[in-house]
């Protein structure tokens, strides 16, 4: 089969061995695949996710630079054979979408970040017959390839044990924020405070619920969040007030950046007791001043992934309708596009998330 292939920190398409479905596993035939922020990352950094798998284990430990990857993990496919012979209990033909998970060998794999299981920047894939979900109500395959990326969102909303009264703040609007921001819609919290430094990701963070957009290089988006949850009229560098109150409302600030010095940048910006849920994939070292933290008894909250049971609603509402993330979706390639694409992904005013279609020729 083709496949786009990260051999020696480059992406090259290439003829591979199709993957053959073992008992309990299903062969894919990848429709779409979204290309994610992490994938940008591991292109420049393997060797820094390497590096924290072997010291604490966070992936499947089956990731080394030295050997072929084929990355894909936001994917939507089609059934065509079963592992267990003729049809296995599976039902042939049907379109379906997964977490990016594979028991296999007596271990789980990471899809798209195991050198033994290709991702879905190919044509055809092997998963476990036991984690696929059908593609339902008709939905289209692209859509419901975001699934995986739009979970994300809902997974780290949860985490943040939201109430009613906090305000929110999403520092990056790249597909994590968006994700972040609808998730929070969804929820019904409001205001949702956005911040990102590019025009055409502001505009999308306004299409996918944002209430107010900031941008940082105009002004400070934590002066701004702040001024939506401390009470009108109230002086907040007044001493006093900091002492005996009013209070302002409780915040939480999502980091959906993912790289070095946004969390305290973070720190320095947050109100007292604000509560900060880092979502974006730091793969690089970073450091930050703790004491700014204890200062301020800020709760830092760490997130990855989803539960089975978000991805399964997010794919769920994705079909009701209750979440539209196609104005995210700013272009489409075949597999001969892929490096190219990771190029263009870099500029934040030409896109915003890539789906590769293996089927697209030319």
């Amino acid at each position: 089969m083709k496949a786009v292939v990260m051999r020696a920190g480059k992406l090259v398409l290439d003829e591979v061995p199709d993957p053959i479905p073992g008992p309990g596993e299903v062969l894919l035939r990848t429709l779409a695949c979204g290309i994610c922020g992490s994938d940008l990352h591991a292109l420049r950094h393997l060797d820094r996710m390497v590096e924290a798998q072997n010291a604490g284990g966070v992936l499947s430990g089956g990731l080394s630079s030295d050997l072929d990857l084929i990355m894909g993990h936001e994917f939507a496919g089609e059934v065509v054979e079963s592992g267990d012979g003729e049809s296995g209990g599976v039902d042939i033909g049907k379109r379906v979408c997964s977490m990016p998970i594979m028991f296999r060998g007596g271990r789980l794999h990471s899809v798209g970040y195991d050198n033994e299981i290709p991702g879905g920047f190919a044509e055809y894939m092997v998963l476990n017959s036991a984690t696929l979900i059908e593609v339902p109500n008709g939905l289209d395959t692209e859509t419901a390839a975001l699934t995986e990326p739009m979970s994300v969102g809902r997974h780290a909303v949860a985490k943040a044990a939201l109430t009613e009264d906090d305000v929110a703040l999403v520092v990056g609007c790249g597909p994590v924020g968006l994700s972040v921001i609808a998730a929070l819609r969804q929820k019904g919290v409001h205001p949702i405070v956005a911040a990102d430094f590019s025009p055409a990701r502001r505009e999308l963070a306004v299409a996918f619920g944002a209430d107010i957009v900031v941008d940082p290089g105009a002004g400070s988006p934590y002066e701004r969040w702040q001024d939506m949850a401390w009470p009108p009229g109230v002086d907040r560098d007044d001493p006093l007030v900091r002492v005996l109150g009013p209070k302002p409302r409780p915040g939480v600030v999502f980091e959906c950046v993912g790289v070095p010095g946004v969390l305290q940048e973070i720190l320095d910006g947050a109100m007292r007791d604000t509560r900060v849920v880092v979502v974006g994939v730091c793969m690089e070292h970073d450091r930050i001043r703790p004491l700014t933290g204890i200062g301020k008894e800020i709760n830092i909250q760490f997130v990855l992934g989803y539960t089975p049971e978000e991805f399964a609603a997010t794919l769920s509402d994705l079909a009701e309708g209750e979440l539209r993330p196609q104005p995210m979706i700013s272009g489409r390639v075949g597999l001969e596009g892929v490096p190219a694409a990771f190029e263009a992904l870099a500029d934040p005013e030409s896109h915003a998330k890539i789906v590769v279609d293996p089927t697209l020729v030319g």
